[in-house]
């Protein structure tokens, strides 16, 4: 066995490296500068046939084999992480689902396109309470029709926003786990699908990261990808694959380093030679070699098995652990043989260590590649039967009264009103909008939804009528600039542990959620009814903000100038009703266990909330064994409903 390459693998790769470094790496330090997404080089890339290299002619492809994928990925790294990602992204996690488990309707629609770099793709699997945990998915579509409606969010997705299609992962069968995950094909275009802005990332910065948001997006039925259910399935299958991208992507990251450190340590001179030659260096220098050899023999080792349709699912998980281990170790070392010198912006080897991080967390944290390796050789974990319940969280800020508030929009402001001045609230009181966060007991807080900056005004009327602090969600301060950078509420920013809250134009991302949780009264006004901040409100207002302000700033005007506020006490948390149950229970006759739909089968992952008949054919009675349709449906009194 000749562990080497082939002669069309050595002529690809001079190709590439070739592109890399004529195009690319003249304005790698800009891209990184300015969070930039090389648009002219993707758009060169798919015209050299880079974005489509494993998938056969006939969809559009270059029809070459997985190693000379990897190939590809590791010489754009080797001169810009971010650029090597974009292709990973788009070809493993883009492509590769239309691939594996399409249509040929699907494939020509969607693959063709993707694979000739005239498209761009993307994967939109996680979210903020489904991260390692995939099977935590709260994006849900549902069938009404011909269309799947679907509403959630997703976070840290590549190549978003510039990508046109999308493969999206969310629930189709709510309360039965992984089971009830699907996949959807979803273009860009889709109404009701828009996006957060890029995120400003510490390294990989040519590569566009944004959020994915789903308000009622109407998805053709049959882009739904494979069948209902085979969701969760479809995603591990690509990340498997998408592994040996990430592992390719360290391996350039890693490759690039040490050479610019290599070239460095033989010019510069110390005692009389260059530092390459003192031993210690010599020694940093072989271990950077030794390391990518064997980083790059297991990728390729990877590539292969993937090729050949062998399993390759630990072996990738493998390769990706290490090269990316060896990535951080091999740029750490760069920079220490560069000196003072490596910690410079405009220092390749500075770029290349921002960069190598990512590679250890996403497609898989390299704790959850262990689990993978793990699997393969010790066996998955028992299931273990546990007492108690083993719900999934609820919402971030706890549970609240959630009494939304819709229709006449006059109505709703004094049904809010009201219930705000039931609750204890004076409205007699006012302080300085500019009042610190943390000293705040009342803050009104402007979000992306609140539009143009003019109609900060209503912000600040609405803060002086409500006795509260002017405050915002973090786009609002860090890319708007509406307000200070220290005026915005996240768990990156401020907290508020105050009173009252008022969110307008406010989604309700997690990472803003975090910093405002422990208001003792949440109010949200919002025009999509499916924002996440609904789920973690006490009251809300389903409409315009533009329309709704006006009113709510005029039914709090009382007509006279505010009193000072005196100190407030903390007001406590009221409690949400507690609702009747609403399904029925079934009962085991054999072991007298009932199935209560509102408690779940946490012992077999079922979650609160999983009617009966949305049970899996595979569940049983967690007492006796016994299957679904041993079961009798109890009847009770009708005062029970």
């Amino acid at each position: 066995m000749l562990f080497k390459t082939t002669e069309q693998h050595e002529e690809l790769r001079k190709k590439v490296r070739a592109f890399a470094e004529e195009k690319v790496k003249p304005i790698a330090f800009d891209l990184d500068q300015n969070n930039q997404f090389p648009d002219d080089i993707v758009k060169e890339m798919g015209e050299m046939g880079l974005m489509g290299i494993p998938y056969p002619k006939e969809y559009g492809g270059a029809g070459l084999d997985v190693t000379s994928y990897a190939i590809t990925v590791e010489e754009l790294s080797r001169v810009d992480g971010g650029v090597g990602v974009i292709c990973s992204a788009h070809t493993s996690l883009g492509s590769w689902p239309i691939f594996g488990f399409g249509t040929e309707e699907q494939k020509q629609k969607y693959l063709v396109p993707l694979a000739k770099g005239e498209k761009i793709g993307a994967f939109g699997l996680t979210e903020e309470n489904a991260g390692s945990d995939a099977g935590g998915t709260e994006t849900t579509a549902v069938l009404d029709g011909d269309y799947y409606i679907l509403n959630g969010k997703k976070i840290f997705i590549t190549n978003a926003p510039k990508a046109d299609i999308y493969v999206v992962f969310a629930v189709t069968t709510p309360g039965i786990g992984t089971h009830g995950i699907s996949a959807f094909i979803v273009e860009k275009e889709f109404e009701g699908f828009t996006f957060s802005d890029h995120y400003d990332k510490l390294g990989i910065r040519s590569s566009s990261t944004a959020e994915l948001h789903f308000d009622n997006v109407k998805v053709p039925k049959e882009n739904l990808l494979g069948k209902e259910g085979q969701g969760f399935k479809i995603a591990m299958a690509t990340l498997d694959g998408g592994r040996i991208g990430i592992a390719s992507q360290a391996l350039g990251i890693g490759q690039g380093a040490y050479e610019s450190a290599l070239t460095y340590a033989k010019e510069r001179e110390q005692f009389g030679m260059p530092i390459a030659h003192l031993q210690r260096n010599t020694f940093k220098l072989a271990d950077m070699a030794t390391y990518l050899r064997a980083a790059r023999l297991m990728i390729y080792s990877a590539a292969e098995l993937k090729e050949n349709h062998e399993r390759y699912s630990a072996e990738a998980a493998m390769a990706k652990q290490v090269a990316s281990d060896l990535a951080m170790k091999i740029t750490t070392e760069a920079i220490q043989l560069y000196g003072g010198s490596g910690y410079i912006k405009g220092v390749d080897v500075e770029r290349f260590f921002r960069d190598a991080k990512i590679t250890q967390i996403y497609e898989g944290t390299n704790e959850i590649m262990r689990v993978v390796v793990g699997a393969s050789t010790v066996g998955r974990a028992p299931k273990m039967k546990r007492a108690g319940s083993a719900a999934k969280s609820g919402p971030i800020a706890g549970v609240r009264k959630g009494e939304i508030f819709e229709g006449d929009p006059k109505e709703a402001v004094k049904n809010l009103v009201a219930a705000l001045k039931k609750d204890g609230y004076d409205f007699t009181i006012g302080i300085d909008p500019m009042t610190p966060i943390g000293e705040a007991q009342r803050v009104v807080v402007a979000g992306r939804g609140i539009g143009e900056k003019k109609n900060m005004k209503l912000i600040e009327d609405l803060a002086y009528q409500a006795g509260a602090a002017i405050s915002s969600s973090r786009p609002v301060a860090e890319t708007l600039k509406y307000v200070p950078l220290d005026r915005y509420i996240g768990m990156s920013g401020q907290s508020f542990r105050g009173n009252l809250y008022i969110g307008v134009g406010v989604s309700g991302a997690g990472q803003h959620l975090k910093g405002m949780k422990d208001a003792s009264t949440i109010v949200a006004i919002n025009n999509s009814k499916n924002a996440p901040i609904f789920n973690n409100c006490d009251y809300g207002i389903v409409g315009d903000a533009m329309e709704i302000l006006p009113l709510l700033i005029k039914e709090l005007d009382n007509g006279q100038e505010k009193k000072p506020a005196p100190p407030q006490p903390k007001i406590k948390r009221s409690k949400p009703r507690k609702m009747a149950p609403k399904e029925d229970v079934y009962l085991d006759l054999g072991s007298g266990y009932e199935y209560d739909p509102e408690v779940g089968d946490p012992s077999q992952g079922i979650e609160p909330g999983t009617p009966f008949d949305k049970l899996p054919d595979s569940w049983v009675s967690p007492v006796s064994g016994e299957a679904k349709e041993e079961f009798i449906r109890m009847e009770f009194p009708e005062d029970r409903k």
